[in-house]
């Protein structure tokens, strides 16, 4: 199927097709007609599929007749990070260019004083991040009164992030009759629950199992060896050892390193520059304007290598991207496949490789566990991605046993049980002649001893006074 199939007007089209792009993905091809029909949905597809174009296409058609008035924006997208926000505002660029729609990026780390400027012109389509929203809207800087569209972006990151209860606030002041569309990679129980509560008979579409990695994705796991976790600073060491031994390995151009803490990201980038590879950091203590520098020159090929933490794991479109390494295991199973799905994007290939230690084990078996399959151990001495764990080789069975043999057997073994151990009677033996010996011996006793014993007392034992033992005049 193409895009021309999908009811999509000529501008979008034309823009589509400048893109680059020919064929829509799965979640798109299911979902654009459904939302220029103007049902809910509640899809669920894993990260990299194309959800983003699955609702901004459709959604630039159906705002291109109207103007939005000052302060109330006609359609609202809310999405868990700014970098996901920023994402949203590039695909409306790239798609909306042939039509005339006004949009307003609402982020924090930047100036709030200049995004009520453009929600004063009024504004079609509103991208932002719950807590500044609620922020803007707290102040009167902005109404949600004429509200069309909702669309819940990566509703499961919402979770994670806390923000559920400012979604909650937003959508009890947004008018009831309205269209939504809610996405996300995986769906908790907390999740359905929000999208039964937000959604009139949605149509639902799945387009792979949720929170599985794409299949052109190559995984490998390294285990490092490290016996206690009181020397965590030679651990560090050495899973910065072997992950630079992995990239040397591997024919990188360019890769996401992911650390679980901040800073980890400024200590191994540190070590990568010491090493000289070019790279940089992102992580949630940059201001906005130097992460989102920072990610333009990554995009531009001015760093081969970003260290990051889990602020870049969601929302990241980098094109061609060929490794993610993950320098520690993600402590929560959904962000691994996030993470590592910022490879192997639009049906290209892509590798991602974990670095772990014997401590990491519970985070891997839920990893395991989420996927439905082992992630495939790897060494640094020749073994590929694709090999399988090495299984535990089984026992041999032992041939079975006559009913006779055994009864024989355990006749023979009560015997031998009764019967005393002639090793043992030697022994004591031995111990009794020994006892023997030390009794027949006779002490060498010390004058003051001799006296002692001859004066002895009862009552006294050994332990005769001194003054009763002086020589009488």
């Amino acid at each position: 199927m193409s895009f021309d199939e999908l009811g999509l007007s000529e501008e979008v089209l034309k823009a589509v097709s400048d893109a680059g792009y020919t064929e829509p993905t799965p979640i798109q091809e299911k979902a654009i007609p459904t939302v220029l029909m103007g049902r809910d949905i509640l899809g669920c597809a894993q990260t990299g599929t194309g959800k983003t174009a699955s609702f901004t296409l459709p959604m630039i058609d159906i705002l291109a007749n109207g103007r939005g008035r000052a302060r109330m924006p006609r359609t609202l997208i809310l999405e868990p990070t700014r970098e996901l926000a920023a994402q949203v505002a590039e695909n409306f660029d790239t798609y909306g260019k042939y039509n005339k729609l006004s949009k307003a990026l609402i982020i924090g780390g930047s100036s709030m004083a200049e995004q009520s400027k453009l929600l004063d012109r009024g504004v079609d389509v509103l991208i932002a991040t719950p807590g500044r929203l609620l922020d803007l809207f707290d102040r009167g800087g902005l109404l949600l009164s004429d509200v069309k569209i909702l669309v819940i972006d990566e509703a499961d990151r919402m979770l994670d992030m806390g923000f559920i209860p400012d979604v909650e606030k937003i959508v009890s002041v947004i008018p009831k009759i309205r269209q939504t569309l809610f996405f996300s990679a995986t769906m908790p129980p907390e999740i359905k629950r929000l999208a039964d509560a937000f959604l009139m008979n949605p149509k639902e579409i799945t387009v792979a199992r949720p929170a599985t990695p794409g299949e052109t994705i190559t995984q490998g796991l390294l285990m490092v060896d490290h016996r206690t976790k009181r020397d965590l600073s030679g651990l560090q060491k050495k899973k910065r050892d072997a992950l630079r031994q992995l990239i040397k390995k591997e024919k990188v151009k360019n890769a996401l390193v992911f650390c679980n803490r901040k800073k980890d990201v400024d200590i191994v980038n540190k070590s990568f520059l010491r090493h000289g590879f070019n790279s940089a950091t992102l992580h949630g203590d940059m201001v906005q304007s130097a992460r989102m520098a920072t990610m333009e020159k990554f995009k531009a090929d001015e760093y081969d290598y970003l260290i990051c933490s889990d602020v870049a794991a969601r929302g990241l479109d980098i094109d061609d991207l060929s490794h993610v390494f993950n320098f520690d295991v993600p402590m929560h199973a959904e962000d691994y496949v996030h993470r590592i799905g910022r490879t192997g994007r639009a049906g290209k290939q892509g590798r991602a490789f974990s670095i772990a230690w014997k401590e990491d084990k519970k985070y891997i078996d839920a990893i395991e566990k989420l996927i439905g399959k082992p992630i495939p151990r790897i060494t640094l001495d020749g073994q590929t991605a694709s090999e399988e764990p090495a299984k535990e080789r089984a026992p041999k069975e032992k041939s079975p046993e006559k009913p006779e043999e055994k009864s024989a057997e355990k006749a023979e073994e009560k015997a031998e049980a009764k019967k005393p151990s002639r090793s043992r009677a030697s022994k004591n033996d031995e111990k009794k002649d020994v006892k023997k010996d030390v009794r027949k011996e006779p002490k060498k006793a010390t004058p003051v001893k001799e006296a002692a014993e001859d004066l002895a007392a009862d009552g006294w034992g050994e332990h005769m006074p001194a003054f009763l033992l002086r020589p009488v005049k």
